[in-house]
């Protein structure tokens, strides 16, 4: 009777040792396969450790290695997602932001000009009936002076509007495109 306890105590033995040595084949090829930076798979990680992927699945430890090791890609994947999202849309936020307080600011020089040009306009229709000729000839190349900046107030005014556009919809693209990586990451990744 001893020589088959024995025997069974040393097959039980043995097989605690590969599963041993199965685990520590599992922990090394989840690290390998980190640095790597690959993709972790239940197959992947039993691929590179030389173990079956039923061992992986049936043996409540490695089952549990494989888990945690691809639930710390994902959420590691995920708080670098979300950061590159925040990032790329804070950037986006403040051109846009920057494009409106510069056409805000063009509205109020525009807005400006015309009050002058409408001062100056009234100004001249009183001083042509008090003022000698030669002089209201200087008002009119003034006036038509004033006339030339205000069509090229009114172009950079176009301009800057036309560029806000632009940047609004250069961030509407950013978001979709951003949405459309994240459910593609998603589809990739299982949770």
């Amino acid at each position: 009777m001893t020589t088959a306890s024995t025997s069974t105590t040393a097959a039980i033995a043995a097989r605690r040792r590969q599963t041993q040595d199965k685990l520590a084949q599992l922990d090394k090829a989840v690290s390998q396969l980190r640095r790597e930076r690959r993709r972790l798979t239940v197959r992947g990680i039993a691929e590179r450790a030389g173990v079956s992927a039923t061992f992986c699945y049936e043996n409540q430890k490695a089952r549990a290695l494989v888990q945690r090791a691809i639930a710390d890609v994902g959420r590691r994947h995920d708080g670098d997602t979300q950061q590159e999202h925040d990032r790329i849309e804070a950037s986006w936020r403040e051109r846009a932001l920057n494009a409106e307080d510069a056409l805000t600011r063009t509205q109020q020089t525009v807005f400006a000009q015309r009050q002058q040009i409408g001062e100056l306009m009234g100004q001249l229709r009183d001083t042509e009936q008090t003022v000698p000729g030669d002089f209201v000839q200087t008002v009119l190349a003034e006036n038509v002076t004033l006339k030339h900046r205000l069509d090229q107030i009114t172009r950079e005014h176009r301009s800057l509007q036309e560029r806000l556009e632009g940047t609004r919809s250069n961030l509407r693209f950013a978001e979709k495109r951003i949405a459309d990586l994240e459910i593609q990451i998603l589809e990739q990744d299982p949770p």
